[in-house]
Order: C-alpha cells, then structure tokens, then sequence
C-alpha cells in the first residue's frame, strides 16, 4: 500500500505537513512498522488539510512493530554503551606541532571535500550514473578536483545553484553550507560548555545563531519543536521523520578533533549534540563519524580507521552491519559502489546509513590519497558535499597540511561563509588554532583551562 502522489514533493520539508507523512512512512517502514492502514486512510485525506496530516503523522507513533525485528537500536547514551564490546583504546597524540598540523588538514581537508561536492549535491538527480556521464564528458573522469563547468551545458546535466562558487576556477573562498557551519556551531559550543555541553544548550545556540531556512529536515524539524516548546527528547521525536538521516553525522568532526587519539571520548561527547534532533542509527552516525576523525589522528591506515571507530557503533545496528559489510568487501571501488547501491539504495540519499557506507568504501579504496577518496566519495552520488567533507576530514589527517592538494587548498584563500550569525568569512587558520588550543583540554567535569 503506497501513499499517492500528494504527499512526496521531494523537498523533505519539515514544515510541510505532507512531506513530513511522507517521510514518515518511509521511516516507519524501515524501521519495521506496519502503517498500511494509516497510509489507507492518508490516500483518503486531502493533502493540503494541514490539520488531518498532521494528526496522520502524529498517529504513526502508535504503530504496531512487524515480528522478525532482528536489530538493537537504543537511543540513550548508557544503553547504547551496554551494547558495545571493548571500547578502542585512547592513544596520545605526543607531538604538540604534529597535532596542530593534522588540526589544521582536517579543517582544510573538511571544507575543501565538501566544495567538491556541493554542485553536485541532489542524490535523487545526481545519481553515480549521471556524474560519471558528466565528468566523462567534461574530460574529468575520474574527479580529482572541483567539478568543471561545460558551457553550454548538455542537455540533460543541471548543476546546482551553487555552481558559480563550487566549480573549477569558480572557487574563491569557501562557500557556504552547513556542512561547514555545524563544526563552526560545534568549536563555539565546546569552547562555551566544554564537556559539560548538553542538548539543551545545542538548542539554545541554534535559536540564538541559525536562521530556520538555513537548517534542513531533522534540524529543522527539531528547530520547529524548539521553538513549540518542546524539550528533549521529544524535540527529536516529534513530527520529524528525518530523525535517522544525515544530519547529525556531519556535525561529528569537531569532537573528533578534540579528542585526537580517543575515539569513544568524541563519540560520547558527540552524543549530546546528536541527541538534540536524532535517534537511533542518527544518533549513531555522529558518534561515528566523532571517532573516525579522532582516531585517523593516530592511526597508520584508512582501514585501522574504519575498524576502530566501528567499535562506538552498536553491533546489532542497521549502521554497523552496514559498515561490516563494507568492510568485508572485495574487488575494486565500482564493484563495491554496485554492491552498497543494491543493498543500501532503498534508503533516501540522506539518510545516515547509506552515505556512511559509500563514506567507508571511499575510505578503505583511497590508497591513502586525499585526492582519490574524495574524488570518489563524491563519484558515488549521495550526499556528496557531506560526504566529501567526511571523507576530506579524515584523510586530511591522515595526509597532514603538506600533502593536501593545493589545486584545492589556494582557492579556498582561508576563509569560509557561514550562516551563524556572527561567524560569516571565518578565518580557517583560526578556526584550527582555536581548535588546537581546546584539544587536551576538556575533561569530565568540563573545560581545564591551565596550560
């Protein structure tokens, strides 16, 4: 039983009453929950009746579970520790300058991936298909830097509308995107809170610095129940359906940059700002992506990477057999790339477990190479521009300043935009030399501020 045509704009509008059933549905069903009738009587609903979507939605959490649910997906911190085995060992970051290095690749190689990826960045148009045709076209296959620009552009190829600022030799100084503005959010927050940070304080800040239009599905979902004066945990629940897709997971890095070298210290912190507009699997891919980069920082490969920061995933979760699954894989990047679209595919392009995949296979098929793993991450469609700023951030770590491209790096003229209010045209050596002077400094009970 499939909902008609009325309630899917394709705009994953949290403000959207038909879109938000929509996604509800989906999330439902993926989660294994039997809604036929609610979406029986959706197709008997007018779409624009605000009123009865709203309550169609809101019903949906009344939903009887299938029998045969064979996953674990606890959303609070300490059930979510009970599930995992021995957590990945802390290792100490002893050079002082080879820690401010790797800080500063991470921000670079952060916000250069997600540059590469932003015109490009419309999963359900932008399909690995259509970009390979694009690029093979433009001479550009495989990527290795900023999309270029054909002119004229052939029929059946729309860049987004980023494009005069993303693309080759349109690049001058980072643009705007969230993807940049949540570690931005994040350094403030650790240097106001420390680990003493909270979800209710993520909230706070949000309201304060971000305008609604400028955050998207879970966010704004979550930004809509703020502002209602809903409170955690509901203001992750509540009439978002979006609670398990991207969004967290590319907020995660910075806690990761702090916690270089300890995995499980930045997935717990990381937890608290997840837990504002996640659950579940979305809870789990900022805690993900947190230990990626903190333990790229002592890590000798992409692979030791991936496998450590698995060990903070619930092993019974759809994420973590998703990443096993990955990393089990053999053969070449097409053949794992076909492998995830024919198992994860069902999945919108911006939920978390689909693009953590394609994030792993990037990973473990880069040869280490900075410019490799992006240029493929963003190859395989998706998210791209969060995709590639994952990636970007954890290879830049693993590559240091030094081997970063510069065809990349110079462009950016160390700044970015940003939409939080009072942080447009940061300063990217500043934000890493901020970054540097907190890392080592946050304990349990909050910030220490002795040198």
């Amino acid at each position: 039983m499939e909902l008609g045509t009325g309630y899917s704009s394709g705009h994953y509008d949290a403000m959207r009453p038909a879109d938000l059933l929509y996604a509800e549905v989906r999330q439902r069903r993926e989660t294994g929950y039997d809604v036929d009738e609610l979406v029986r009587e959706a197709n008997r609903t007018d779409p624009a009746d605000r009123v009865a979507v709203l309550d169609l939605v809101d019903r949906m959490s009344l939903a009887a579970r299938l029998p045969g649910w064979k996953y674990v997906e606890p959303d609070e911190l300490d059930d979510i520790q009970e599930t995992l085995g021995a957590l990945p060992e802390a290792v100490e970051v002893t050079e002082v300058a080879d820690l401010a290095d790797k800080i500063h690749a991470a921000w670079l190689g952060r916000i250069a991936g997600c540059n590469v990826g932003k015109p490009v960045e419309s999963g359900d148009y932008w399909t690995s298909a259509r970009i390979r045709d694009y690029l093979t076209l433009a001479d550009a296959y495989p990527l290795r830097d900023y999309v270029p620009v054909l002119d004229p552009m052939p029929d059946g190829f729309e860049l987004t509308s980023c494009w005069p600022e993303t693309t080759r030799g349109n690049v001058k100084g980072s643009a705007r995107d969230d993807d940049i503005d949540y570690p931005i959010l994040a350094l403030h927050l650790l240097e106001t809170h420390g680990s003493r940070l909270r979800p209710e304080d993520v909230g706070a800040a949000w309201l304060r610095l971000f305008p609604v239009g400028q955050v998207f599905t879970a966010e704004r979902a979550a930004y809509v129940n703020l502002v209602d004066g809903f409170t955690v945990p509901e203001v992750a629940r509540r009439r978002n359906p979006y609670r398990e897709w991207i969004g967290a997971q590319i907020r995660g890095d910075v806690f990761g940059y702090v916690h270089a070298g300890d995995p499980w210290a930045a997935a717990r912190l990381s937890y608290q700002d997840a837990a504002l507009s996640h659950v579940g699997n979305g809870i789990y891919g900022e805690m993900w992506a947190a230990a990626l980069v903190a333990a790229a920082f002592t890590a000798s490969s992409p692979r030791e990477v991936v496998e450590r920061a698995l060990a903070v995933v619930p092993p019974q979760s759809r994420l973590a057999e998703a990443i096993r699954d990955v990393l089990a894989l053999e053969g070449s990047w097409e053949d794992a790339l076909r492998v995830i679209q024919e198992r994860y595919g069902h999945y919108s392009w911006i939920h978390t477990i689909n693009n953590a995949a394609i994030v792993t296979a990037a990973l473990l098929w880069s040869e280490g190479d900075y410019l490799t793993g992006v240029g493929r991450v963003v190859m395989s469609g998706w998210d791209t521009d969060s995709n590639g700023a994952t990636v970007g951030s954890v290879l830049g770590i693993l590559s240091g300043t030094r081997n970063l491209p510069e065809h990349l790096i110079a462009p950016l003229e160390n700044r970015t935009r940003s939409a939080l209010f009072g942080f447009d045209n940061s300063v990217i050596s500043d934000l890493a030399e901020r970054t540097v002077r907190l890392a080592g400094r946050l304990s349990e009970d909050g910030l220490l501020f002795e040198d």
